[in-house]
């Protein structure tokens, strides 16, 4: 019986080894292709006049789309921060979702909005509009609110790319802050792509909890105070830098966050729009699209953008938080299997071969892995069949290697964009980096393995996403 097991702990140990092998050498590939990718765009991003963009009649006109729901308490702010956005040529779309509190009214009085007639065609099939409204004023004349019966936030989004009369249209979180050059950082990439199609175009996404915000404009920038929202800090970091700045430079992102993104209207009116049938319609889009394009044998791009062009709230509450990653999960799960034919497909090329096969194995099943892993260990415990000099080595080497990596994602940030420049603010990120695997990660391993379940039962529900606000300048006058 003991020889038995001993044949299947060699199995098993080949088994996690290979596995962490394949990680630890992916996730350094990826890190040397942004260290490159990054250091060509700090570089070509310094000869670069933005303001020739924004005054530009030649750029493409922009939809700025935006849902609502129950927003009331910061939707006028919100709404004032995205009209002085720095272009040319734009309109901005606000759906209000079927709230059931009076973000449709505060709009509607604050911006003097009157209910017009405006054709339009339901492309994307979406629950009713019940009204469209706008100003008289000029100064308010790309202000357009869609009043609609409740339907999701996929839904909603598909009402304002109905409504929408731009070529291009810019997705983002109501309650997202925004950098002015936003839009022509984004539009750049469509306009320098000549003969490829460019679906869609992402950004850095920041956490601007603890940070200074005025006017719908982060002023002062400081590392979050809460200790989750720094480990979050300190995972964006290594989540977008190290990662989808790689895969962006190879043609193989599969994802544009909700966040922030510009997307192609024609291309994505063609594929039906966001889908309604998942909690990650995000990621199922640009999947969705690049596996349609790669059908019809177009050249096709998703462009990622390594500027911190977006800054939103992360979840400050271990309840609030699990729901999202719980969400995340069962949204990677649902496009995993929607598009399963692209598995090793050599017909969809760099998708096929390499982006999928990445997050089926390292996005998904990574923290299963590791739950076998700990359960494996627990097991070889019991029978006494553990090597601890062996154990504890490996230990020291995987904790290595992840704080390594969340540094190098600092060192990348600091080198390029420098945001936090506050006394203490470095050392507070390297502290954040250092305690991370101890406290943070078994929790997004939970997380993780909780989404897997809820989506083995069925569960579909979005998840409340309750948030405390951002710090105004007046709030920090006041202290």
């Amino acid at each position: 019986m003991r020889e038995f097991f001993e044949i299947l702990q060699h199995i098993f140990n080949f088994i996690f080894f290979s596995f962490g092998f394949m990680i630890i050498s992916s996730y350094m590939l990826l890190a040397i292709i942004s260290y490159f990718a990054l250091k060509k765009y700090v570089k070509k991003s310094t000869f670069t006049n933005y303001h020739n963009i924004i005054s530009s009649p030649f750029a493409p006109g922009v939809s700025v789309i935006a849902p609502a729901y129950n927003e009331s308490k910061t939707i006028i702010e919100n709404i004032n921060a995205l009209l002085s956005l720095f272009y040319h040529d734009f309109e901005v779309i606000i759906i209000n979702d079927g709230s059931t509190d009076d973000t449709l009214e505060k709009v509607i009085n604050h911006f003097k909005l009157e209910k017009v007639n405006m054709a339009f065609d339901y492309h994307i099939p979406t629950q009713p509009i019940r009204g469209v409204y706008k100003s008289s004023k000029l100064s308010q004349k790309s202000l357009i609110v869609i009043d609609k019966e409740n339907g999701g936030k996929a839904d909603a989004l598909n009402a304002g790319i109905n409504i929408s009369s731009k070529p291009l249209f810019t997705v983002i979180d109501v309650d997202s802050i925004l950098d002015n050059e936003t839009l022509c950082k984004l539009v750049k990439p469509f306009l320098e792509e000549t003969d490829k199609t460019v679906i869609a175009t992402g950004s850095v996404i920041h956490i601007a909890n603890s940070c200074i915000i005025d006017k719908g404009q982060v002023i002062q920038v400081r590392f979050p105070e809460k200790w989750l929202a720094r480990f979050q800090s300190i995972e964006y970091n290594r989540a977008f830098l190290l990662g989808r700045m790689a895969w962006g430079k190879l043609n193989g992102l599969l994802l544009i966050s909700g966040a922030i993104g510009m997307f192609n209207k024609q291309v994505i009116v063609e594929c039906g729009g966001y889908s309604t049938e998942t909690v990650g319609e995000d990621m199922e889009l640009i999947v969705r699209v690049r596996r349609y394009l790669e059908d019809k044998g177009e050249k096709y791009s998703v462009i990622y953008i390594p500027d911190p062009l977006c800054w939103t709230e992360a979840p400050e509450t271990l309840k609030v938080l699990g729901k999202q990653r719980n969400r995340w999960t069962r949204g990677t799960i649902e496009t995993l299997f929607k598009h399963s034919k692209l598995f090793f497909n050599p017909k969809y090329k760099l998708m096929g071969m390499f982006s999928y096969p990445y997050w089926f194995f390292f996005e998904w099943l990574a923290p299963i892995m590791e739950i076998f892993g700990l359960t494996y260990f627990t097991v070889l415990s019991i029978l006494g069949m553990t090597s601890w000099p062996f154990f504890l080595l490996m230990l020291f080497f995987i904790y290595s290697f992840a704080v390594g990596f969340s540094i190098w994602s600092i060192f990348f940030s600091e080198i390029s964009f420098n945001k936090y420049t506050g006394q203490g603010e470095l050392l507070k990120q390297l502290a954040t980096a250092f305690l991370e695997p101890f406290f943070y990660h078994p929790l997004v391993v939970f997380w993780a393995i909780k989404g897997n379940i809820d989506y083995f039962r069925g569960k579909k529900q979005w998840g409340k996403m309750d948030r405390k606000g951002f710090k105004t300048k007046n709030v920090q006058q006041s202290t």
